[in-house]
């Protein structure tokens, strides 16, 4: 882990919860793709309010990064590195993009916690994130869902 706050964050939790000091390194993640929405959705993490998170199934392909699993963990930053809490992956569902339901963006935890407001919000990070590959989102596209428990914060 090159992330010093994360490592230090890390080794606290792994101090306080030896039960999982075989694991492997967690990897260190922000929230979306500005300061303002990662340094919020870190704090609603910290505080147990967000409690999911969404991915294009298609922008973790094209980034070659793997699909998550139950049991991964995470070291939530906010967007300058700042270790803010230690997660772990207790759910994940491959969902086309126009089922997702109220209750999904419940979990998220974000803004007013509207489905209107998650649409709107994931259709604008969506497009920004496949819109890289020259690629842009479906309402058919698969949305990898992943509920989370926060374990750890300082």
């Amino acid at each position: 882990m090159e992330n010093a706050s994360a490592r230090n964050l890390w080794g606290d939790f792994l101090d306080a919860h030896l039960e999982f000091a075989s694991e492997d390194a967690p990897r260190v993640i922000h929230f979306y793709d500005n300061e303002k929405d990662a340094n919020v959705c870190a704090d609603l993490a910290s505080k147990e309010t967000k409690r999911a998170m969404s991915h294009a199934l298609k922008g973790l392909q094209l980034r070659n990064e793997p699909l998550p699993k139950i049991g991964d963990f995470y070291v939530v930053t906010d967007w300058n590195g700042n270790a803010k809490c230690v997660i772990r992956t207790t759910s994940v569902k491959l969902l086309p993009y126009f089922s997702i339901r109220e209750e999904h963006a419940r979990l998220e935890g974000e803004d007013d916690k509207s489905l209107d407001q998650w649409k709107n919000t994931h259709w604008s990070y969506f497009s920004r994130e496949l819109g890289q590959f020259g690629a842009a989102p479906k309402d058919s596209m698969i949305v990898v869902f992943e509920q989370f428990e926060m374990l750890y914060k300082k």
